[in-house]
């Protein structure tokens, strides 16, 4: 049944989803406009609010680029390929391999989502070497295991509300990851979905003269071997010696951090920990180099977007806007049925904002007030909003692009997969907020 269901849902999805920098200059507009038509807003008050509050997410815009980069850095290093290829070849059926790739993936986006991302592509070629398997199905996959990314390790708003001195500080103050990340309804969450996504994926495998494959040539990737080295340059960018001098002293300070002082997880924390776990790996400044010129063009979009959610973010504090849907939510949902509409809004939300971080900045003046004033979990309806996020990175192609890039597919090739996980995935979220 999944596997007719997937043909029209691929027809559907590339003809309906745009390019995501349409959606924050739609989303900037339409904040705008209800400003303007709701709030009585003059067209100078708001392009104020707007102009004025452009640039106030800078060091959390650097903080969510070096997420993905730092992570991509780690997932690409010699160690962790060898690993890959080791278990790739623990697989020897097409639907054992659909399952092994979904698992995998699952894993390592639960302990960074930018990790995730790049390890379930590299896992996916390297499974499609040595399995004849719809590639199609093989990277979709792959990228369904993102959807656990939030609440996981480094979920940016569990992290982000775990930092002091974040930008809800004053209205919810510090909140933990054991009221989080770690919390019994998060954890029960996640179990569901590693062991339903695997599943579903696997009922979704085309029969054979349905699916599509990829020849295994075109997909190696070995990088070019280092040639002979003249200049004293060179040799201080293939030092091993250097990269440990420098690599070593960060990761005992992580663990100063953790084992003796108590530290816990944060954004700077975990960027820190892949950051130099990379450079430790890498081996050489020069491989760490060619890594990061590869991980920077899945970051582009952070770069340019997340300026603009700092101003919808400003349009809809300063306006009152945020203040009015506030109180329209409160008209309906109660304590135990606020976490549901926050996951639901903020799945329609981030088809606009595709960062959890933006979505944040969006969603906070919003939901907060309305979990204050109904007297709900703040801790549950945070995670509420980003499981929302996460769920429905199911139908957006942003964060797919760099998976995309890596295997050599389009959006259209896997979005119409993901479209069944989207209502499976949603079930189950929506129940552990709930219920669990």
């Amino acid at each position: 049944m999944l596997k007719m269901i997937s043909k029209p849902a691929v027809k559907l999805v590339e003809r309906y989803l745009p390019d995501p920098y349409i959606f924050v200059l739609l989303l900037t507009l339409i904040a705008s406009v209800a400003a303007i038509a709701i709030e009585r807003q003059t067209p100078l008050a708001v392009l104020r609010f707007w102009g004025d509050g452009f640039w106030g997410l800078l060091t959390f815009s650097m903080q969510m680029l070096l997420v993905l980069v730092t992570g991509f850095m780690l997932a690409s290093s010699p160690p962790v390929k060898r690993i890959l290829q080791k278990i790739a070849g623990t697989a020897k059926t097409p639907g054992g391999a659909i399952i092994l790739v979904t698992l995998v993936s699952l894993a390592a986006s639960w302990i960074n989502w930018g990790f995730g991302l790049v390890v379930g592509a590299l896992f996916a070629k390297e499974l499609a070497r040595l399995i004849r398997v719809d590639y199609r199905l093989l990277v979709a996959s792959a990228y369904s295991g993102f959807v656990v990314w939030h609440g996981g390790l480094a979920g940016s708003i569990p992290l982000t509300i775990a930092t002091e001195g974040h930008f809800t500080a004053d209205q919810i103050g510090v909140i933990s990851t054991g009221s989080t990340i770690f919390a019994f309804f998060n954890l029960a969450i996640v179990v569901c979905l590693f062991i339903a996504i695997p599943l579903v994926n696997r009922m979704m495998l085309p029969d054979e003269k349905d699916s599509v494959y990829v020849d295994p040539s075109v997909l190696n990737d070995e990088p070019e071997p280092v040639g002979r080295i003249t200049r004293p340059a060179e040799r201080l960018e293939n030092s091993l010696t250097l990269s440990l001098l420098v690599g070593v002293p960060g990761v005992l300070f992580l663990l100063d951090h953790f084992l003796l002082r108590g530290g816990g997880l944060n954004l700077n924390v975990v960027n820190f920990l892949f950051l130099f776990l990379a450079i430790v790996l890498h081996r050489t400044p020069r491989n760490l180099l060619t890594s990061l010129n590869e991980a920077i063009k899945g970051g582009a979009g952070i770069v340019i977007q997340f300026p603009f959610y700092a101003g919808i973010m400003a349009i809809m504090v300063q306006s009152g806007l945020a203040e009015s849907m506030s109180e329209w939510l409160i008209s309906f949902a109660t304590a135990n049925s606020l976490p549901f509409w926050s996951f639901i809004s903020a799945g329609v939300v981030n088809l606009f904002v595709p960062s959890g971080g933006g979505q944040w900045a969006v969603q906070a003046p919003v939901m907060l007030p309305a979990a204050q004033a109904l007297g709900a979990d703040i801790s549950r309806v945070a995670m509420a909003v980003a499981w929302g996020d996460a769920w429905t990175n199911l139908l957006q192609p942003f964060w797919a692009l760099p998976v995309l890039a890596i295997a050599g597919l389009k959006a259209k090739d896997i979005m119409g997969f993901c479209l069944i996980q989207l209502f499976i995935t949603g079930i189950i979220i929506s129940v552990g907020l709930v219920w669990f």
